[in-house]
C-alpha cells in the first residue's frame, strides 16, 4: 500500500511517496495537477494534503470550527492557519470580486488577503476534482503542517518559525527536520534536496503531511472536529493530524 504527503508548490505540487509496509521504498515528485497524484502509478490509498477540503457558503468569526479548533493549539505558529473565506469567494475570477464575494458572504465582513488568493487556484481545483469524483474522498485527508508539526513535538507548539520575512529561517528548518527524523522517516528524504519547482519548506510540509497519511493508514489519525463535519456537497471538513501518543 503507497501513502503520500502533499503539498501544492510554485510548479504545481509536491508528493512524498511510501510504501506503508516498506519505509525504505519512497520517492518525491513534483507534478502539474493533483490528478497526476492520485492516478499515478502508485494509486496511494492515503493523501495528507496540506490545502482545504470542504468549503463553505457562508463563514462566520474566525472562519470554519477545523481553523479555530487547531489555531487554538498553535501558539505564536497560529497565524499560519489561513481562514478560508466561501466558495464563492474562492472560485472567483479577480482579487476584487473575491474581496467582495468574501464580504458579502461573512459576518463580520471579511475580504481575503493576496497571500490566500494566490493559492486559490490549487484549493478550486482539489475542491473541482473532489466534486466531480466524490469517490476520492474517502482517500483524501486535509493537514495542516504545523498541526502535525505540533503533534510530533508533543502536542506543544514549535518555537521557531520556518520563514522569517517571507525567506527560510535555517533554524525553524532545522527543528521540523529533527521531529520527522525523530518520527521515524528516512535521513535521505528528509535531507534531500527538493525537487526543481518546490522549495524546502514545501518538501518539509509533504514530510509532515506523509506522517499523518502513515499513521492513518495504521488506523490512526486525529481530526479536528471530531468526527468531521460536512460541507453543502457531502466533502468533509476537518483539519487531521496524529493521533495521540
Amino acid at each position: 500500500m503507497w501513502v503520500a504527503g502533499v503539498d501544492g508548490c510554485p510548479a504545481g505540487w509536491i508528493a512524498v511517496l511510501m510504501r506503508r509496509d516498506d519505509p525504505l521504498v519512497h520517492h518525491v515528485r513534483v507534478v502539474p495537477r493533483f490528478t497526476d497524484i492520485v492516478d499515478g502509478t502508485e494509486q496511494p490509498a492515503f493523501l495528507a494534503v496540506d490545502m482545504p477540503i470542504g468549503l463553505p457558503d457562508h463563514t462566520e468569526g474566525s472562519g470554519l470550527l477545523p481553523e479555530k479548533l487547531v489555531r487554538s493549539l498553535l501558539g505564536a505558529r497560529q497565524s499560519s492557519v489561513f481562514a478560508i473565506p466561501s466558495r464563492a469567494a474562492v472560485h472567483a475570477q479577480s482579487y476584487e470580486d473575491a474581496c467582495a464575494l468574501a464580504a458579502s458572504t461573512s459576518d463580520p465582513p471579511r475580504k481575503v488577503s493576496r497571500q490566500g488568493f494566490n493559492i486559490f487556484p490549487k484549493i478550486v481545483e482539489l475542491d473541482a476534482l473532489l466534486r466531480r469524483r466524490p469517490e476520492l474522498a474517502p482517500r483524501l485527508y486535509e493537514v495542516h503542517p504545523e498541526v502535525a508539526f505540533w503533534s510530533l513535538n508533543g502536542e506543544s507548539p514549535l518555537a521557531e518559525p520556518k520563514k522569517v520575512k517571507s525567506r527560510p529561517y535555517e533554524p525553524g528548518l532545522a527543528l521540523r527536520r529533527d521531529l520527522l527524523r525523530r518520527a521515524g522517516l528516512p535521513a535521505a528524504l528528509i535531507d534531500a534536496r527538493p525537487p526543481r519547482g518546490a522549495a524546502a519548506d514545501d518538501l518539509l510540509d509533504a514530510l509532515a503531511g506523509l506522517t499523518v497519511a502513515l499513521d492513518i493508514a495504521t488506523g490512526g489519525g486525529r481530526s479536528f472536529p471530531e468526527p468531521p463535519g460536512r460541507d453543502a456537497h457531502g466533502l468533509p471538513v476537518a483539519i487531521w493530524t496524529l493521533r495521540r501518543r
